[in-house]
């Protein structure tokens, strides 16, 4: 058993990779919980980290990130108090990696994994469409449990923003929901089943995220004919999703759950203010607060809210959200 080991892993068939690890370096099977984490950014929530541990059922734990360093090590194997096998996480920041095979083993291997903050068009460039994903999305269906912060957050809708064009702002995408950088993939990178048609965005209040999730939504909509669902998660709060789709919102903000109704926006096309309308009934909107204890009552199943929520509608007209 080791207790903290700082490693280069090195094959002779691939490239080296940095790693660092803490806990027994011998791989352990449980049996996972499934399930899945979404957090807004900022200062992790440890009720929902905790939250993520337990799912792993004793396993073992990967972090994956394309830049920083080891941070989640000694957070997730100590301070949160849920026995684990291992924590380990692995630099995965370039795409020669994705078809080395330590690493590809080592997702395969793993009860639980948690994807960090960062660039979310590193995580597109180097990962989506690898063996890397392929490994993931193995996992997914064994189900393991997984989790993002941030970036790592916004890969995990079947339907995603790549930030391949850099990051775009409510006010930008608004103006133009064809500017270059609202690009969007669907169905192509990781298959989490909870989040079919789904499209997360997360720093939703701070950074004012809200007008642009909802053009995300619409050209979803438009391009694709997808009636679509969104997650927005306030920094410092989590949704905890458990495989029968019920969620619990953890933290100090608050998390929106979106859903388009029947009709395409009126004006979505390139060049030209967004409006999707439909007399101020475009998508319905349920908010749910976080608290520290957890607030229960919205499943994604049926996408609908049981109980401490607040529901309402948000539209857009001539670029300016409602």
């Amino acid at each position: 058993m080791v207790l903290w080991q700082y490693a280069f892993g090195v094959s002779a068939q691939s490239t080296a990779y940095t790693s660092w690890i803490v806990g027994d370096t011998a791989d352990v099977q449980t049996r996972p919980l499934g399930g899945v984490v979404l957090a807004g950014g900022s200062t992790d929530v440890d009720a929902a980290m905790h939250w993520f541990l337990q799912r792993a059922a004793g396993g073992d734990v990967l972090v994956l990130r394309s830049s920083g360093k080891d941070g989640y090590n000694d957070y997730l194997y100590q301070k949160l108090g849920v026995p684990v096998n291992s924590v380990e996480t692995i630099m995965l920041d370039n795409r020669e990696l994705s078809t080395n095979p330590d690493i590809i083993r080592k997702i395969r291997n793993a009860e639980a994994i948690f994807f960090a903050g960062g660039d979310q068009g590193n995580y597109v460039n180097f990962w989506q469409g690898t063996p890397i994903a392929d490994a993931l999305n193995e996992r997914i269906r064994a189900g393991a449990v997984l989790g993002g912060t941030s970036a790592g957050c916004g890969i995990l809708g079947q339907v995603y923003f790549t930030a391949k064009e850099g990051t775009v702002t409510s006010a930008q995408a608004l103006t133009n929901p064809y500017d270059k950088r609202v690009d969007l993939r669907r169905d192509d990178f990781l298959k989490q089943p909870l989040l079919t048609n789904t499209i997360t965005d997360m720093h939703y209040a701070a950074r004012d995220r809200q007008g642009r999730h909802l053009v995300f939504m619409a050209r979803a909509f438009r391009d694709w004919g997808l009636k679509m669902r969104g997650i927005g998660v306030d920094e410092k709060t989590a949704v905890c999703i458990t495989p029968d789709g019920n969620a619990v919102v953890f933290g100090k903000g608050n998390a929106y759950f979106l859903i388009s109704g029947k009709r395409k926006p009126e004006t979505c096309q390139a060049n030209q203010p967004l409006t999707w309308s439909r007399k101020g009934k475009a998508v319905s909107v349920t908010t749910v607060a976080g608290s520290e204890a957890g607030t229960p009552g919205f499943n994604l199943m049926n996408f609908q809210a049981n109980l401490r929520s607040e529901m309402g509608y948000w539209s857009v007209e001539a670029g300016v959200r409602k």
